[in-house]
């Protein structure tokens, strides 16, 4: 699938099937992620007045301003694959399924323009919302190009143990 407009670009299966699979692999091994995942209380807390115990999340931060994980390795051929001159941030991050798919509060991820990539680690019913109102799915391999200074909303997941993606912000 190739899904385009203007303001974004959806690319599938995007990653090569050997890359990918290390890559989920990394991620949802059977017998346990090897990423260390760190809690995270607050979805986009600092954009809504809304306190729940249910906007939680897990986080692993691979890149701000330096490398910040010893995973760090793995994801070095992102820069080629996404075409990037500089990066601003990588982080992997994992939404907890809940009986209730949630909506999480609009944000932008920093306050000026630059490059997005979301990359989706496995299928589930969860999704990512643009400022149009444009519904991405959450598909194993697929990528969302995009501006994330624009304003957009991520969820949870109902039908999988996690929801799983990457956020990159580069130039």
């Amino acid at each position: 699938m190739l899904k385009e407009n203007t303001d974004y670009k959806v690319i599938d299966n995007f990653f090569p099937k050997d890359y990918f699979n290390d890559m989920e692999e990394l991620f949802m091994k059977v017998d346990g992620s090897r990423i260390p995942w760190y809690y995270i209380p607050q979805i986009n807390a600092e954009h809504t007045d809304v306190k729940t115990d249910k906007l939680f999340y897990f986080e692993h931060l691979l890149y701000y301003r330096q490398p910040n994980s010893e995973l760090w390795d793995f994801f070095q051929p992102l820069w080629e694959m996404l075409d990037m001159k500089s990066l601003i941030r990588l982080k992997a991050n994992c939404y907890p399924q809940n009986e209730n798919l949630i909506v999480h509060p609009a944000h932008a991820d920093f306050p000026y323009e630059h490059k997005g990539a979301i990359i989706y680690i496995n299928s589930c019913d969860g999704f990512t919302i643009l400022e149009d109102g444009t519904k991405i799915d959450s598909v194993a391999n697929r990528v969302l190009f995009f501006d994330p200074s624009k304003l957009h909303s991520s969820t949870n997941c109902t039908d999988q143990k996690a929801r799983f993606n990457i956020n990159c912000n580069y130039y």
